[in-house]
């Protein structure tokens, strides 16, 4: 190489080779080009002149060509080590690029020129082993490889001396062009980028030491006059723009559209309902009733269970649920003791662990906790030691202070169990003691003991549970006053009487199958038949089949169960409905379940059920029964049907449409508020206004026959149970605070109450308001029994 450096002196190198040389000595010493794309360009410039001078085959070139960087490996007498990653790389090191960067930032400091903070600086290069070029549109597509680990050799060169004056002589003639010729063959200021090629020489720092007389303003590349340019302009914008512009920019704040419904009505007055009857001989609690029918009419059946086959497998008589309780509350007051003193005490929560399968010890064990003054906690069966749910019972219970759990002796052997043979503690459960209240476990009191006497109060009588819709779980409390008024108020509105028959399909633990099915139904001495949910998957007419039967003048169920008749009806010609004065739908608050009612009505109407006898009726676990719709022997207005604009109820808006669009919703009326109540429409947000009588907004009952707090919880409980609509001028309505029932609607023509959704499942977008319960309705308004109901 250094023969090859000496008979370079001597070549009449073109003018316009020179300047790309030189150009190319720029870009290597500015960063802008990997060193081994360097080489390759380089070697392709003088390609043609070293084989002429030095008498070598252009084969041999060109071979070069193909293998030059295993060549020039070959040539070096040892391998150098690799340069450690933070060392300083001297191959791009130039005093001539130090001088012309120098000299350019001396003449902008000179304006006083903000510097960039934070910028690395640019005379100082990276070593090979981190550098990645900013710029590789100039270099060779070998380039890659010098950024893989491993891969970089390094080539010293030999003899530095025979370059360094050809070197010299190359850049005085071209460094007055360079720049001027790069910048104006392309308009945009950057340099030419040389053609690619494979054949290798070396040239690495010492000659790029060399001290050249060349005017500084010549030898700034177009590179250097682009990072000047952005030196030039401050890095961050001005401090108003900053916070002002790009503000504006990102959020715009949506204005309300001039053409959207506004409600136009006049404000809303408070719905009273009914009063109660006087002159009924009411009994002062639920337990007197209990007593007095237990103990008079002992023999009359109370519940009849079912087994998954149909059959009736148990009929508990009310003289049987008085004295199973009797033995109950009797042990649990004076039997279970702990360090010899009583485990539980009056008011102590007690949770009631029972399947969906066995209503008559729930019966006996909600009684039974009621007559010991214990407050039951009703939960359900968890399946694993890890359920999910369970973790949120788990809290309730924790926070109810409940250290006792009652079952059955077929429950608890179902349940997860310890290595010691005991119930698994559940994951987030509180340690609970396990009882289980068959006969053969409870003690029988002495002819002497009688329970305490229980008049209806503001003592919690039971505590309901409630998922929201985050998944948390919180008590009702239901006072001992709250349930008498609730069974008081469901025997009038539903015109309950003794010895009546009454078909549940509902679960029997919480909202209205506890309130039909357990309580009012013993208030009045009913007789209820209890339909297990396991049945109803294997025979989805055994509850129309039982009312067939048993004559039932009543019958509680949901839209679901209703629908799946339908599915299973075809061949049943020997059921009649025609016993039935009220058909109970529970979930009529829903804007699907009035397709259910249409198609139950249309099929079974031949077959003795009369309209009239479908009774919606919308409920809520803070406000227990809101209203329900009543047959026309009981003083019910006729029934009704809403026809809503879906865009009028997206801004709460309450706007009649035509059926023939698809663009609208169409509910049905729940019925009347439950006699002795107060009923008001609030705005959903802000302070509790009332709403305008064309408004959509969230339902508010006054009642003594309502929850009364979360339990433990002082905070939402105020918000919920203790609201105070105001008027427009902000005055209370009422002395007497209402409670927020979660459901959202208004109340229609004859007083009668629309539900459009729930609370739980609005969705607002932007400024207009839409409900989960829609996106069901919607779905099962476009063919139900072939699209939705199949296939989900």
């Amino acid at each position: 190489m250094a023969a090859r450096g000496c008979a370079l002196e001597a070549v009449p190198l073109p003018p316009e080779v020179r300047e790309s040389l030189a150009e190319l000595e720029l870009e290597l010493s500015e960063g802008d080009i990997t060193q081994k794309g360097y080489e390759k360009k380089r070697a392709k410039l003088l390609a043609r002149y070293i084989p002429l001078l030095q008498g070598v085959d252009p084969s041999l070139q060109a071979e070069n060509r193909v293998s030059g960087p295993a060549q020039t490996s070959a040539v070096a007498p040892k391998q150098q080590k690799p340069r450690p990653a933070n060392s300083r790389d001297e191959r791009f090191r130039s005093d001539v690029h130090t001088e012309a960067v120098q000299a350019a930032l001396a003449k902008y400091k000179e304006r006083k020129m903000p510097m960039p903070s934070k910028r690395r600086s640019v005379l100082v290069h990276s070593s090979v082993e981190t550098y990645t070029p900013p710029d590789t549109s100039s270099a060779s597509e070998d380039e890659g490889s010098l950024r893989r680990p491993g891969r970089l050799t390094s080539t010293p060169l030999q003899s530095h001396s025979n370059i360094e004056p050809w070197l010299d002589r190359v850049i005085q003639g071209s460094s007055t062009s360079s720049s001027a010729s790069s910048t104006s063959s392309h308009p945009g200021g950057r340099p030419a980028a040389a053609p690619s090629a494979a054949a290798t020489a070396t040239l690495t720092g010492p000659a790029a030491h060399a001290h050249i007389g060349v005017p500084v303003s010549s030898r700034v590349s177009s590179k250097i006059q682009q990072l000047l340019n952005t030196l030039k302009r401050p890095k961050r914008p001005p401090l108003k723009e900053f916070f002002v512009d790009d503000f504006e920019e990102l959020l715009e704040v949506q204005q309300p559209d001039p053409n959207q419904p506004k409600p136009e009505g006049s404000q809303m007055v408070v719905l009273k309902g009914e009063p109660l009857a006087v002159g009924i001989p009411w009994p002062p609690s639920l337990l007197a009733a209990l007593q007095r029918w237990g103990t008079t009419q002992p023999k009359a059946p109370c519940l009849t269970a079912l087994d998954t086959a149909g059959k009736a497998v148990y009929t508990l008589t009310y003289g049987k649920l008085w004295s199973r309780s009797l033995k109950l509350a009797y042990t649990l007051l004076n039997k279970l003791t702990s360090k010899n003193e009583p485990l539980l005490n009056p008011g102590d929560r007690v949770a009631l662990v029972f399947p969906n399968s066995d209503p008559v010890m729930f019966m006996v064990a909600f009684y039974g906790c009621l007559l010991a003054e214990l407050v039951p906690v009703p939960i359900e069966v968890p399946l694993t030691r890890k359920d999910a749910g369970s973790q949120q019972v788990g809290f309730l219970l924790g926070s109810c202070g409940v250290t006792l759990a009652l079952t059955t002796d077929a429950c608890q052997k179902g349940l997860p169990k310890a290595q010691t043979g005991e119930v698994a503690t559940f994951k987030g459960w509180p340690p609970l003691a396990w009882l289980v209240i068959d006969g053969k476990h409870l003690t029988k009191p002495p002819k002497d003991w009688h329970p305490q006497a229980q008049d209806a109060g503001a003592g919690t009588a039971y505590i309901e549970y409630k998922t929201s819709k985050e998944g948390s779980t919180v008590g009702v409390t239901v006072s001992h006053a709250s349930l008498l008024a609730q069974c008081r108020a469901l025997t009038q509105a539903c015109g309950y009487s003794e010895a009546e028959t009454l078909t549940n399909v509902l679960d029997f633990k919480r909202d209205a199958g506890l309130w039909h099915g357990v309580l009012t139904s013993v208030m009045n001495r009913m007789h209820v038949i209890s339909i297990p949910y396991a049945l109803m998957k294997v025979n989805p007419l055994s509850w129309i089949q039982k009312v067939c039967s048993y004559k039932a003048r009543a019958a509680l169920v949901k839209s679901r169960d209703m629908h799946w008749s339908l599915l299973a009806q075809r061949g049943q010609r020997d059921v009649s409905l025609s016993s039935l004065r009220m058909l109970i739908v529970a979930d009529g608050a829903n804007p699907w379940s009035i397709s259910s009612c249409d198609a139950f009505l249309n099929v079974f109407q031949s077959r003795g059920l009369r309209p009239e006898v479908i009774c919606p009726c919308a409920t809520s676990p803070e406000a227990l029964t809101v209203a329900i719709r009543r047959p026309p022997d009981l003083g019910g207005p006729p029934p009704r049907k809403a026809v809503l604009s879906m865009n009028g109820l997206s801004f709460g808006v309450i706007r009649v449409d035509t059926e023939e669009k698809l663009s609208v919703l169409t509910v049905q009326d729940v019925g009347q508020v439950l006699p002795g109540a107060d009923v008001c429409v609030v705005k959903v947000e802000g302070a509790p206004y009332l709403c305008k009588t064309d408004e959509v907004g969230e339902i508010c009952v006054h009642s003594s026959a309502t929850g009364t707090a979360y339990y433990g919880l002082l905070g939402i409980t105020k918000s919920v149970f203790e609201t105070v609509p105001l008027t427009a001028g902000g005055a209370p309505v009422s002395e007497r605070p209402f409670t927020r029932t979660g459901l959202l609607g208004f109340v229609g023509p004859d007083d009668l109450v629309f539900v459009v959704g729930k609370l739980d499942g609005l969705m607002v977008v932007g400024v207009r308001r839409h409900n989960a319960d829609d996106v069901v309705a919607t779905a099962l308004a476009v063919e139900p029994m072939k699209f939705v109901y199949r296939g989900r």
